[in-house]
């Protein structure tokens, strides 16, 4: 494909996701507890914030079927999806209240925490932000646990993984 200029707007959205694809992201899965049961859901719109206080933040599209979920958690855990947890990364993309396939367990505030991942963010939400067709999340992180090995990757609408470097 050749390059390609434009301006961004309603009748360019799919060409501003494809541009937005080209930048590679970690996969996270954000769970939380509800009156109805643990939820899920697969987010690559994750960052760190700051370092004192702890934050971090995450992205929730408004027209989610998660949306009433997570815009009302004031307790949630994100989780850094390790290369080998794409299928559950696309469980969980595609339905949230399923766990049947997850080995997770509640921690004391409920929040779900799912076994083997990356890294884990225990979070208690500190503010909500309206950006356009989405809500930013941002959490403080209350409890972090990580551990070795490669990340899962979503770029171009892919799953992939890292290379070693030589």
């Amino acid at each position: 494909m050749t390059e390609r200029t434009f301006k961004p707007g309603p009748d360019q959205s799919m060409a501003f996701r494809e541009a937005l694809g080209c930048f590679g992201t970690g996969v996270t899965v954000v769970t939380t507890n509800t009156p109805n049961g643990p939820s899920a859901i697969t987010v690559n719109s994750f960052a760190s914030v700051s370092l004192d206080p702890p934050l971090v933040l995450w992205c929730l599209a408004k027209e989610s079927n998660r949306y009433r979920a997570f815009q009302a958690a004031q307790h949630y855990a994100i989780h850094v999806m390790a290369e080998d947890q794409q299928d559950l990364a696309l469980r969980f993309a595609c339905n949230g209240l399923d766990f049947s396939h997850a080995d997770w367990s509640p921690d004391h505030k409920g929040r779900p925490q799912l076994s083997q991942c990356l890294a884990r963010f225990d979070c208690t939400l500190s503010a909500r932000h309206e950006a356009g067709d989405h809500l930013i999340l941002v959490g403080e992180v209350e409890q972090v646990m990580y551990r070795t090995g490669k990340g899962l990757i979503f770029k171009r609408g892919q799953f992939g993984g890292f290379a070693d470097l030589l």
